[in-house]
């Protein structure tokens, strides 16, 4: 604020002129300030006079219309939400009023976040296993967080990239070439930030097993094994099973994610700085090219590991969750869906 910079300045004796050429203003503006602050103290400063200050030319009520028809009406036309400018033409006024008005109310029509409330009937019984886990592992184990990233594409450009210059971001070609995918197997160690990677055609059954076995030799006999993954059949397959009921692998414990709930999957979050940092602007000329730089993006990862660290308590997740069933059930009781 600048009259706030400016009794600043004033109390560290700096001239009134010079107080105006910093400020932009004139003179008699500062000393009006000034003297103001002497008769009202801080209450005073910003405060506008009753009776002066910019005045509004829209109608009286054109705001709070804005607001009702903003979060309670879609444009005749069907579209989803309003613009700036289809608001304004509905209303009959300026755009840049709308626009000021959705400012000042925090009103973002344009944008919108995605959600999925899970339905599991033990949601919370399993939220509170896994958060548990990454809260308070048990002792002389070891805690994966274990998923596939599937049908990771091997995309090929049309056209050669140019690189970045000054003032120029780098470019790319929007089309692509496809020369086949990969699945991606991995298990994120919750307490080093290390991963165990595999790469395979399909994530069958077999192909989980496969990956469970690759776990089991790296991992110390003396130690414990929990995985927490999510509930892919494959996972539950009775080769898998069977294979766990073992008394050899008496040291594995399966803890499932609620339906739903990825979000609740620490692996999934090296799968998204993997995507940002290889994949998206990634050229592969062919599988064999892209399962090399997953190996080399991995590498480096575990050369310098970064746990990712879990401060979310399983009761305020709880209480949010509620409140969104709540909200929905509210919505569907109000629309009859």
């Amino acid at each position: 604020m600048r009259q706030a910079k400016a009794l600043l300045w004033a109390a560290d004796g700096v001239a009134n002129e010079e107080i105006a050429r910093r400020c932009e203003v004139d003179a008699d503006t500062v000393r009006r300030w000034r003297r103001r602050f002497a008769e009202t103290g801080v209450e005073g400063v910003g405060a506008i006079a009753k009776g002066r200050g910019r005045k509004s030319w829209l109608p009286e009520g054109t705001v709070a219309e804005v607001v009702r028809v903003t979060n309670n009406f879609v444009p005749p036309d069907g579209s989803t939400h309003w613009s700036t400018r289809t608001l304004a033409e509905y209303l009959g006024i300026g755009k840049d009023s709308v626009a000021r008005i959705w400012r000042d109310h925090n009103l973002k029509p344009w944008q919108v976040k995605t959600f999925k409330v899970s339905t599991d009937p033990d949601f919370e019984e399993k939220l509170v296993d896994v958060i548990g886990l990454y809260m308070d592992p048990p002792k002389r184990a070891v805690v994966f967080s274990f998923d596939e990233k599937t049908q990771v594409q091997a995309l090929d450009r049309t056209q050669p990239s140019l690189p970045m210059r000054p003032g120029r971001a780098g470019t790319m070609t929007h089309d692509y070439k496809r020369h086949g995918t990969v699945d991606l197997f991995a298990a994120l160690n919750i307490a080093s930030g290390e991963v165990i990677t595999d790469y395979r055609k399909r994530h069958t059954a077999a192909d989980v097993l496969a990956f469970f076995k690759k776990i089991d030799r790296q991992v110390p006999r003396r130690l414990d094994i929990h995985v927490i993954l999510d509930n892919l059949s494959a996972h539950m397959a009775p080769e898998v099973t069977d294979w766990l009921a073992e008394p050899a692998q008496a040291r594995w414990h399966l803890h499932f994610t609620p339906t739903s709930s990825s979000w609740l999957n620490l692996v999934e979050r090296w799968f998204g700085l993997l995507t940002e940092r290889r994949l998206r602007r990634g050229v592969f000329g062919s599988v064999q090219e892209l399962t090399k730089a997953l190996r080399l993006w991995a590498k480096h990862w575990n050369d310098d590991p970064q746990p990712f660290i879990w401060t979310k308590a399983a009761d305020e997740i709880i209480e949010k969750v509620r409140r969104g069933r709540t909200a929905l059930h509210q919505i569907k009781t109000a629309t009859g869906h």
